[in-house]
């Protein structure tokens, strides 16, 4: 799952304030309504220094609805510009919880990211195509209109029906063709992970048949969707729902399929804070991941628990490359200025963001992760470290 859209924060200079709420609607939630879990919020945060103008910014944006329906979470990050993130998460935390800080909680930030989908939404029908390109950057809506309209099989005078009939198939493909080709330019655009076709069953047949393999193996159909207003939206969206999470479910397992297999052949892959700190100091990482404990932990809290960080700090610089255990190890490079100590789970997010590479949180069980935390490579030398036979002999409790 890609972070690159945090990069923007990494050298940003704060403070920043992060907050991570329960934003479902009080009618679903049974409990108080946004606002009242916000004003909890806003009291912590002015408790920890946040300035008016920094907690106006984030009142105006959290009291308007991100998603209409449904329990959710909500991760916002801002400083004295204004709102920097501002992301849904599906499961809300138990308790609110902020921080004021020099630096941002990236982990919620990033719990989000890991359940977004960069989606392109193709509803077609026999005459065009209405486009909904969803990701991290928000929502665009389009429509594209075919060019054929003889699209109508009835009668008329002068005109036999199966000429009239023909006519219609024709347009119908060649619609079709103009759709797919359309389809396969969006695509290469605005590259999205996933494409859903939905809409009238023979157009939905037509287009798809006519899409490259590139692009159809990308696509999945959902039923219920359409450009008609007498659609129903609800059926729509539930199926929609679910393609999601199966596609989330495949895109985490073909990370931890890669750290399962490159821990075992020793090779491609590291686990424990050490080791990650190591290649990522190297710029060797191509997906960071993380237990997925972390992620719904309570903001500005590390993981406590067996083989787990258990308030494991590290130290950073002005580099996303200068991360280390010790601030005598950066020091020992020449990094002298700009140094920070930070929680390990949010210094190791800070350092893969930084360094363009990937995140995925590992449901528990998934994957044998040493202080949980591991990390899939770029590229391995002999300079590499190796933990993959301490993992396998069930030590997780080195330091």
């Amino acid at each position: 799952m890609k972070i690159d859209w945090l990069h923007p924060l990494i050298g940003h200079p704060g403070p920043f304030a992060t907050l991570f709420l329960d934003a479902t609607p009080a009618a679903e939630a049974g409990d108080r309504d946004v606002a009242n879990r916000w004003r909890a919020v806003r009291k912590s945060l002015a408790q920890q220094g946040a300035p008016e103008d920094v907690l106006g910014a984030i009142e105006e944006v959290v009291l308007r609805p991100l998603w209409p329906r449904g329990l959710h979470g909500r991760v916002v990050i801002a400083d004295g510009t204004g709102v920097l993130v501002d992301r849904p998460v599906k499961s809300p935390p138990a308790v609110a919880s902020s921080t004021w800080g020099p630096v941002p909680a990236l982990l919620q930030a990033a719990l989000a990211a890991d359940e977004s989908v960069e989606l392109l939404c193709v509803s077609v029908d026999r005459q065009g195509a209405d486009f909904v390109r969803s990701g991290v950057a928000g929502k665009d809506r389009w429509s594209y209109e075919a060019p054929h309209d003889e699209i109508v099989k009835s009668s008329s005078p002068g005109s036999s029906r199966s000429n009239i009939e023909a006519r219609a198939e024709d347009s119908w493909e060649r619609n079709a063709e103009a759709m797919a080709a359309e389809i396969e330019r969006q695509v290469a655009a605005t590259r999205p992970e996933l494409v859903v076709l939905t809409g009238d069953v023979r157009a939905v047949n037509l287009v798809r048949a006519e899409l490259s393999r590139t692009v159809a193996d990308r696509v999945v159909e959902v039923a219920g969707g359409g450009r008609n207003e007498g659609v129903r939206a609800g059926s729509f969206e539930e199926h929609l729902d679910d393609a999601l999470d199966s596609y989330r479910e495949r895109r985490r397992e073909q990370v931890l399929a890669e750290l399962r297999q490159g821990l075992g052949r020793e090779s491609g892959a590291v686990t424990s804070v050490d080791d990650v700190v190591a290649v990522l100091a190297r710029g060797q990482v191509k997906e960071l991941v993380l237990a997925e404990e972390f992620g719904s932990a309570e903001l500005g809290a590390d993981v406590a628990g067996d083989g787990r960080l258990n308030g494991r700090t590290l130290w950073i610089g002005p580099d996303p490359l200068h991360i280390a255990g010790t601030r005598g190890e950066l020091e020992d490079l020449g990094v002298t200025q700009g140094l920070e100590e930070l929680p390990a789970a949010i210094a190791l997010v800070r350092a893969a963001v930084g360094e363009d590479a990937g995140l995925t949180f590992a449901p528990e069980g998934s994957v044998d992760l040493i202080d949980g935390v591991g990390a899939t490579l770029r590229w391995h030398d002999e300079g590499t470290p190796n933990e993959a036979l301490l993992s396998m002999s069930g030590d997780d409790q080195r330091k």
